[in-house]
C-alpha cells in the first residue's frame, strides 16, 4: 500500500466510529423518550382515577360551624336532667368488597384468617359467619358501635376492605329503663314508637335540636315502680305487669312501665320485641276499682246522702243473671262497709239507683269512652257499651264490668275523685306551673273529700289493707277482674289492679298497679286476688318513691275519718 492509500484509510474509520456513536446516542434518546411515556400514561391514568373518585364519592359536606356543633338529634331527659337518649359519634364496621378497585380478592388474606383476627378483637363474633360473610362478596355492615380502640386494632390488620365509616348513634344511657315511653330511632326512618316518634321533628329540626326536652317521669321513681312490678309479676307468675304514678294536680306522670320491657339500645331488624304496652294500649275489665267512682257520682247526684243508710246486699236477680258477692258479709251494708268488702250487689243497686244516663255521663267526663289523653302513639280504644245501656250494664259497669279501659284511664279517674274533683289530661312532658291546664270539673269537692275518707278506709280496714304504708296514708281500692274469651270468662285468668293514692289528708300522686294473669302462689298465699298480689306492691312501692316526691311520712297526721269510723268498725 502507498503512503498515499494509508492516508485515505484513516478518515473512513473514523467516520464508522462516529456513525456508532451516533446510533447509540440515538437509542439512549428513545429509551428515555418511552420511560417518560410510560410515566406520563402511568401519571394520567392516576389523575383520572383520582377526578373519577372525586365526582362519584362526591365532595365533603359543607357545614357552617353552627350546624357542626349541634347534636344530629335532640337530647330526652327526665325532669330532672338525667340523660334518657342522647346521640353520639360512633364508629362502624363497614365490608366493601370492591375497595381494591380490581376484579381479585378484596382481601389480602383469606376470609377464614381474617374472620379469625375479628373474633380476637370482637369474641361475640362468630367465626363461621364472619368467614361466609367475607367470602359472599356482599358490602354491608359487620358491627355496628365499634369503639376506636377496637377500630385501631382492625386497621393494623391492613385490610382495606374493612372500613370504619362515622354514624350517629342513638343511644339509651338507661338501658331498658322506661323504654315504652321513649321508643327508640331506625336508622333512615326516625322516631318509631314512644316520645321518639312523637317528639321527631323537634329533635331533628336544626333550630330545636340544640334544646333537650325534658319528659315528666322521675327515672328515680320510674326504677322502683318497675322494680316492684318486676318483682310481683315473678312471685306471681303473671304474663305481664303495668303500673302508672301521676300527679294529681297536673297530670303529670311521674312514671309508666309495661311489663316485659325491651332494651331500645338492641333493636334487631324486626323491631323491638314487648311492644306492646299494657298501659297505655292495653284495655281491661278493671273490675272493683270502678266501684268508688261509681259512689262518687252517686253522693253527686244526691242518690247516696246518708252514708249510715242500710243498703240490700243480698243478691240481684235481672235479666236471667245473678250478681252475687264474693265474699258475702250480711244481708244489709252501708256504702263505707260496702267498698271496703268490695260488694257487688250493693254498688250494682247503687248503680241501678243513679240510673244509666248520669252513671254514664260520669263515665264520659272522666274520659273513659275514648283513647286515654297522653302524648303517646299507642293508645288503646276503650270498649265502650253504647249509648243505650240496659239495666243490667248499668249494674255491672257500675262494679267495673261491662266495660274495658287502659290502666291510664283509671289513674286520670282516680286523680279527678281525690284532687277536688278536676280531671286533666294526663301529659308525658313536664310542665310548668303556668302550663299545666284548668281540667273540667267532674265531682263536687264535697264529694272528693268523703272519697278520700272511704279510701282511706279501705286501706285501713278492707280489701287494701296490705298496701298501707306507715306514715304515708295511703288510700285505694282493689280490682279483680276475670279476662273476657269468646262466650264468655275464663274462670282462670285475672286482671288483678289496685288504684290508690297518697297521702289522703292532701293527696298529691295516684299510683296504679295491674298484674296480668297472676297466678295463685306461695308467695301470694296461693291467692289471686288484688289483695294479695297487686295492692302488695303498692304497699312497697310508696315508702320508696314518697321521700323522692317530697313526701315524707308522718304518723301524726292523716285524713279525718272519725264521722265515719262507727259505720264500719265492730263489724265483721
Amino acid at each position: 500500500m502507498n503512503a498515499y492509500a494509508a492516508q485515505a484509510a484513516v478518515p473512513l474509520g473514523r467516520v464508522r466510529l462516529v456513525h456508532l456513536r451516533y446510533q447509540s446516542l440515538l437509542t439512549a434518546r428513545w429509551r428515555v423518550l418511552w420511560i417518560a411515556i410510560v410515566f406520563a400514561l402511568v401519571a394520567a391514568v392516576a389523575v383520572l382515577r383520582i377526578a373519577y373518585l372525586g365526582f362519584v364519592g362526591g365532595t365533603p359536606d359543607r357545614t357552617s360551624l353552627a350546624e357542626q356543633l349541634l347534636p344530629p338529634r335532640g337530647e330526652i331527659t327526665d325532669r330532672n336532667g338525667v340523660p334518657l337518649a342522647r346521640a353520639f359519634p360512633a364508629y362502624a364496621m363497614w365490608f366493601d368488597p370492591e375497595a381494591m378497585g380490581d376484579e381479585g380478592s378484596p382481601l389480602v388474606r383469606s376470609p377464614q384468617e381474617v374472620a379469625t383476627e375479628l373474633n380476637a378483637i370482637f369474641p361475640d363474633m362468630d367465626v363461621a359467619k364472619t368467614a361466609q360473610r367475607l367470602v359472599s362478596g356482599r358490602a354491608g355492615y359487620l358491627r355496628r358501635r365499634v369503639l376506636p380502640e377496637e377500630a385501631n386494632r382492625v386497621f393494623e390488620m391492613g385490610e382495606i376492605a374493612l372500613q370504619f365509616p362515622r354514624e350517629n348513634e342513638r343511644h339509651y344511657p338507661q338501658g331498658s329503663l322506661a323504654a315504652h315511653v321513649l321508643g327508640y330511632v331506625v336508622e333512615g326512618e326516625g322516631g318509631r314508637l314512644g316520645m321518639e316518634q312523637v317528639l321527631d321533628g323537634q329533635l331533628r329540626d336544626p333550630e330545636l335540636r340544640a334544646e333537650s326536652v325534658a319528659l315528666s317521669i322521675d327515672v328515680r321513681v320510674q326504677g322502683a315502680l318497675e322494680e316492684e312490678l318486676r318483682r310481683g309479676m315473678l312471685a306471681t307468675d303473671a304474663i305481664g305487669a303495668a303500673g302508672i304514678v301521676l300527679d294529681a294536680d297536673t297530670g303529670e306522670i311521674m312514671a309508666l312501665a309495661s311489663l316485659p320491657e325491651f332494651d331500645p339500645n338492641v333493636i334487631g331488624a324486626q323491631g323491638a320485641p314487648n311492644e306492646f304496652n299494657r298501659a297505655t294500649n292495653g284495655v281491661y275489665e278493671l273490675g272493683s276499682t270502678f266501684k268508688p267512682l261509681t259512689v262518687a257520682a252517686a253522693i253527686d247526684a244526691g242518690v247516696v246522702r246518708d252514708l249510715s243508710r242500710p243498703w240490700n246486699a243480698t243478691n240481684v236477680e235481672i235479666a236471667k243473671r245473678t250478681i252475687r258477692d264474693l265474699k258475702p258479709k250480711g244481708s244489709a251494708l252501708n256504702v263505707p262497709q260496702a267498698l271496703v268488702y268490695s260488694s257487688n250487689t250493693v254498688t250494682a243497686r247503687i248503680a241501678d239507683e243513679l240510673g244509666a244516663k248520669r252513671l254514664r255521663q260520669t263515665m264520659i267526663d272522666l274520659g273513659m269512652d275514648r283513647r286515654p289523653y297522653v302524648e303517646l302513639p299507642a293508645r288503646g280504644h276503650p270498649i265502650w257499651p253504647g249509648d243505650n245501656w240496659s239495666r243490667l250494664k248499668t249494674m255491672t259497669v257500675g262494679y267495673g264490668h261491662g266495660v274495658a279501659v287502659t290502666p291510664l284511664h283509671l289513674a286520670s279517674g282516680y286523680a279527678a275523685m281525690v284532687n277536688g274533683g278536676i280531671w286533666r289530661p294526663a301529659t308525658l312532658r313536664k310542665l310548668a306551673p303556668q302550663d299545666v291546664p284548668r281540667g273540667r270539673r267532674v265531682f263536687k269537692a264535697s264529694t272528693s273529700a268523703r272519697m278520700r275518707q272511704m279510701l282511706r278506709m279501705i286501706s285501713l280496714y278492707g280489701t287494701g289493707r296490705s298496701a298501707d304504708a306507715p306514715g304515708f296514708r295511703v288510700g285505694g281500692k282493689t280490682g279483680s277482674a276475670e279476662k273476657p274469651r269468646q262466650g264468655g270468662y275464663a274462670k282462670t285468668a285475672l286482671i288483678s289492679s289496685f288504684a290508690a293514692a297518697f297521702p289522703m289528708d292532701r293527696p298529691r300522686y295516684v299510683v296504679v298497679t295491674m298484674l296480668d294473669e297472676p297466678r295463685g302462689t306461695l308467695a301470694s298465699s296461693f291467692q289471686r286476688t288484688a289483695a294479695f298480689n297487686a295492692a302488695p306492691i303498692v304497699g312497697r312501692l310508696v315508702p320508696r318513691i314518697g321521700p323522692m316526691l317530697g313526701v315524707r311520712p308522718d304518723d301524726n297526721r292523716d285524713v279525718d275519718i272519725s264521722d265515719l269510723r262507727y259505720l264500719v268498725e265492730g263489724h265483721k
